[in-house]
């Protein structure tokens, strides 16, 4: 049996990698893929991108790379009220500023998805990761969206399991027997628990099935040092909130 770890959405977040990456060692795991989005509400942006380089990650290209990288505008969401939409922009003109040259250089060279081929017995499998969607790192796709026209697309390319981020909650669905996954986040959950929250996919001559992983690490240490460094304290209390979604 093949195992893979998938990671996504750290977002500067370095205590959670570390919880997340020495749980993959302690389960023996030597094959890791990340899906993007290093960087931005967490101190530590140049230190995440700095481990993922070391450990030879394999890594998308996220939207919030993406931004930093090629310096893009920031252009306000839709689903952001006028507080987040204020923070957010103090924040990501933060990473503009702080992460070094060449780490913006790696991430510029970042690809967009990887298609990951595997042959196990006389089964071959094929899994897409993709940051966001297929055609944007952008768009959102939720559990409870329609996917029939993806289905097609996925059939035709002989894809057997998608993977994806961006949202930050995760979720495990079979469709057309097709496998859908998101991996969650790793360092700024959006789900109740606000746990540090990746993927582990086994690979059989049978099929492949989907495990979500989540861990504690301490949000406590993580607030504390955003409340001390420039980025708003925004990211601190939604960190903290463990209720309803921010």
């Amino acid at each position: 049996m093949i195992q893979l770890a998938i990671i996504s959405d750290i977002h500067g977040n370095l205590l959670a990698l570390e919880a997340v990456l020495k749980d993959i060692s302690d389960r023996s795991i030597d094959q890791i893929y990340c899906l993007g989005d290093l960087v931005d509400f967490a101190p530590w942006g140049n230190e995440v991108i700095d481990r993922i380089r070391a450990h030879r990650i394999p890594c998308l290209l996220g939207n919030h790379d993406e931004r930093i990288a090629y310096d893009l505008p920031i252009i306000p969401l839709a689903h952001h009220d006028a507080i987040e939409t204020a923070n957010r922009e103090i924040a990501i003109n933060w990473s503009k500023q702080t992460i070094r040259a060449d780490n913006k250089q790696w991430l510029a060279a970042l690809p967009y998805n990887i298609t990951l081929t595997y042959k196990s017995g006389s089964s071959i499998k094929n899994i897409l990761l993709v940051h966001a969607t297929l055609e944007s790192n952008d768009a959102y796709m939720y559990r409870d969206d329609s996917k029939n026209e993806l289905i097609a697309v996925l059939k035709e390319r002989s894809v057997d399991v998608l993977v994806m981020g961006h949202t930050h909650q995760s979720y495990i669905q079979e469709q057309s027997d097709i496998l859908f996954v998101n991996s969650g986040s790793v360092g700024r959950s959006r789900e109740d628990d606000r746990k540090a929250t990746y993927t582990i996919l086994q690979i059989a001559e049978t099929g492949i099935d989907a495990e979500i992983v989540k861990l504690n690490y301490a949000i406590d240490e993580v607030a504390s040092a955003i409340y001390k460094s420039d980025i708003p304290n925004f990211y601190g209390d939604f960190l903290l909130k463990k209720a309803a979604l921010v």
